[in-house]
């Protein structure tokens, strides 16, 4: 039973990957009027290199001292956002799927890869958005615009993913559907934590706020210095 589970996971993960992909490509002939390509060699190479760089970062786990240890924060979305500025929708989701089949070859899983899936999926909530608004009309007002709304999306739904289904699934995969578990780990954290509720309302939410504005922060003075270095197409 807990093979096909598992098995029944890893098609929901391909499964969103595919539907993602398909968005991302779909909004940039839709919504962006600025399509001009890299050459695709040229391309590949790029993404590769930035979806390297955070499968290294994601590695980097800093704990939350409101949060229980199964949410820590990583950086690796600052090379994704890159990535995604740089080249497109696409591109981000192709890369932050790529990062995390990274970290699992460096590291694995010690989350019956419910965290890895939710860091891709979580993680497309902020980029996919962020992206197309910034591809829309590609200025520096309009990059502060693109990630404060990604961040806001990513909270949204991050919390109401992770409480509608991650947290039962990773309790289920990896608590053998021992929901109190997951809680007991949460309540050592903060002692007010005795639900999924307040799970979600006191970890998940105040940790997506935190991912979104110090990746932001981060990310917004590295962008154009790092297409500059790369010699990639400045705007």
């Amino acid at each position: 039973m807990l093979i096909k589970e598992n098995i029944g996971f890893l098609l929901v993960c391909l499964g969103i990957f595919a539907v993602l992909v398909l968005a991302a490509m779909a909004a940039e002939k839709l919504l962006i009027k600025d399509r001009r390509k890299l050459p695709p060699a040229r391309k590949v190479a790029y993404m590769g290199m930035f979806a390297a760089l955070a499968g290294v970062l994601m590695l980097i786990e800093i704990p939350l001292f409101f949060a229980p240890s199964f949410y820590k924060l990583d950086l690796s979305e600052i090379p994704v956002l890159i990535c995604t500025f740089s080249m497109g929708p696409t591109a981000g989701v192709v890369c932050e799927f790529l990062k995390v089949v990274i970290k699992l070859l460096l590291k694995g899983t010690t989350t019956a890869f419910v965290g890895d899936f939710a860091n891709f999926a979580v993680g497309c909530s902020f980029v996919l958005p962020a992206s197309i608004i910034y591809h829309m009309n590609k200025t520096f007002n309009q990059a502060v615009i693109s990630l404060a709304v990604g961040g806001l999306i990513m909270t949204v739904f991050g919390s109401l993913f992770n409480g509608v289904y991650l947290i039962p699934t990773f309790a289920r995969l990896f608590a053998g559907g021992d929901m109190s578990q997951i809680i007991g780990m949460a309540s050592a954290v903060n002692e007010k934590i005795d639900s999924v509720g307040k799970l979600v309302a006191l970890a998940v939410v105040p940790f997506n706020l935190v991912k979104a504005v110090v990746v932001s922060v981060i990310t917004l003075p590295l962008y154009k210095r790092v297409k500059a270095i790369l010699g990639m197409d400045a705007n």
